[in-house]
């Protein structure tokens, strides 16, 4: 074990997604899928004798800013990687191109779940098993980086609660005490068994449900990554019906807040759950648009010549509680019963509804993306306070010193990222209609990709959106902007942070 610790941490991530390539060649043999087998194959021997190579050269490997070699490891996992993940991917699929193979990559790493491929029985099981298992593995990434690195530098949604310290403090005591392959395979270790036992549970009540066991590992790993990644188009096929997506939706909560799964990694086992700000707000979020949606289909309904019965609003109910929760993880998992509410009332579900709950997106920490939860309740209690100043300029507010700190610097720093992120939605939109992209077109594809929503794109439109239709230069752009919005704006900013050069 040593001396994988002396690895860099890029080297690791290849070799590990090297041996990720024999489970598909071992489902195609038993699928007697041998071509897709031999690929992968071939795969697994190329690109592990490739990773033996670059860490024979690179062991022992050791940084002058630990920081920096982190966090350009990460950016290099989720672009370099996913051109190794697509090329075993290309060869299989055969009738396919280069680029399509990458994208598809890309979006599954990055926990997107954005497909090129509309036709789901164009691809084998094997092959549909390598794009769930690159999204659960891309998962797993974040669960780890979440905990080992970004914790520690106060970037990817940590920084609302961090301690006055500046930054560059934060890098220095990271380059002071932790080498970086030793922080992550520790982390490794402990997330992983965590990680793997919830797919497996999920996936063991799916089968019990009434699931194909195929499709029900596909639909575990899609709801751990939340990268909304099926082989049969999502739910509405899903032969487990009702009680399967209340299984999935019970296992959504470890997208909502990350005490549920590391909550004594991160120095925060005296908070419990009941009164993790996150969570909470998440209910708010969940049942507010729940009901507005309701509603809106009850008022609808109620309209109509036949009265509605207790089935139809009890369905209806369900499907926007489900399909709601499902985009504020940015799975995009969509409920079997979200079209019968338009049955039900005649009228169309807005998508900007879902755009919304996308652009929230779940917790920090977890695989979810969006601007994430914490950030919203610190604008929201700084709005909060503002508010009670106009009215009682005397007033002094409470909560103590961590909830000043929230309304304060947790505040600044949440709209710094907010501005960020609604800019480059801004510029991907720009970059989207140079392609010839239309305008709304380009909105929904911008904050899918930024939000790692791939799904969004076929059901908040008004028309569903085929990413195999748009422009080959359009995929590139949408493949960046699904790698800044997994790593985060903030991130990619600490690069050219002149601290961390230096050091």
């Amino acid at each position: 074990m040593a001396w994988i610790v002396r690895l860099p941490f890029f080297v690791i991530l290849m070799g590990l997604g090297a041996i990720a390539m024999i489970v598909p060649a071992v489902h195609a043999v038993v699928m007697e899928d041998f071509n897709t087998m031999r690929v992968f194959f071939y795969g697994f021997i190329l690109f592990s004798t490739l990773t033996l190579m670059i860490g024979l050269a690179t062991a022992g490997y050791e940084p002058r800013s630990v920081a920096r070699s982190q966090l350009i490891g990460l950016l290099a996992a989720f672009t370099a990687l996913p051109i190794m993940f697509a090329l075993p991917f290309y060869e299989a699929v055969g009738n396919t191109t280069f680029l399509n193979a990458w994208f598809e990559m890309v979006s599954s790493f990055t926990t997107t779940g954005a497909t090129v491929y509309d036709n789901a029985g164009r691809l084998t099981p094997s092959q549909h098993l390598w794009r769930g298992l690159v999204g659960w593995l891309g998962g797993l990434l974040v669960w780890v980086t979440a905990v080992s690195i970004f914790a520690p530098m106060n970037l990817g949604g940590f920084e609302v609660r961090a301690t006055g310290r500046a930054a560059t403090g934060a890098f220095s005591q990271i380059a002071q005490v932790a080498d970086p392959s030793e922080r992550l395979v520790r982390y490794t270790l402990t997330l992983t068994p965590i990680y793997t036992g919830l797919t497996g549970a999920l996936w063991i009540g799916l089968v019990i449900a009434g699931e194909f066991p195929y499709i029900a590992l596909m639909h575990a790993m899609a709801t751990l990554s939340t990268s909304g990644i099926s082989a049969i188009g999502g739910l509405y096929f899903a032969a487990s019906g009702f009680w399967g997506e209340l299984l999935i939706f019970c296992f959504f909560v470890f997208a909502l807040s990350r005490l549920t799964f590391s909550r004594d990694l991160i120095r925060e086992s005296d908070q419990s759950l009941r009164r993790d700000p996150e969570f909470t707000t998440a209910l708010f979020l969940i049942g507010t648009v729940t009901m507005l949606l309701f509603l809106r289909h009850f008022i609808g309904a109620a309209e109509q010549a036949e009265p509605a019965n207790v089935q139809q609003m009890a369905a209806a109910f369900w499907g926007a509680l489900f399909t709601v929760t499902s985009f504020l993880t940015t799975t995009g998992f969509e409920s079997h019963f979200w079209a019968g509410a338009t049955d039900w009332s005649g009228l169309s579900t807005p998508g900007l509804f879902l755009i919304g709950m996308a652009l929230i997106g779940g917790g920090v920490a977890t695989t979810a993306g969006g601007v994430k939860l914490l950030r919203i309740y610190a604008l929201y209690r700084h709005s909060e306070r503002e508010q009670e100043r106009l009215l009682h300029p005397s007033s002094i507010g409470g909560g103590g010193r961590d909830a000043r700190r929230i309304r304060k610097q947790g505040a600044y720093i949440s709209w710094v990222f907010f501005m960020l992120f609604a800019l480059s939605i801004a510029a991907v939109m720009l970059m989207l209609s140079l392609t010839g992209v239309q305008f709304e077109t380009a909105m929904v594809l911008a904050v899918s990709a930024l939000s790692t929503t791939g799904p969004l794109a076929s059901v908040a439109a008004e028309t569903p959106i085929a990413y195999s239709g748009i422009p080959d230069a359009a995929k590139v752009i949408l493949a960046f902007a699904m790698v800044l919005g997994r790593l985060e704006a903030l991130a990619i900013i600490a690069l050219f942070n002149p601290e961390i050069w230096q050091r």
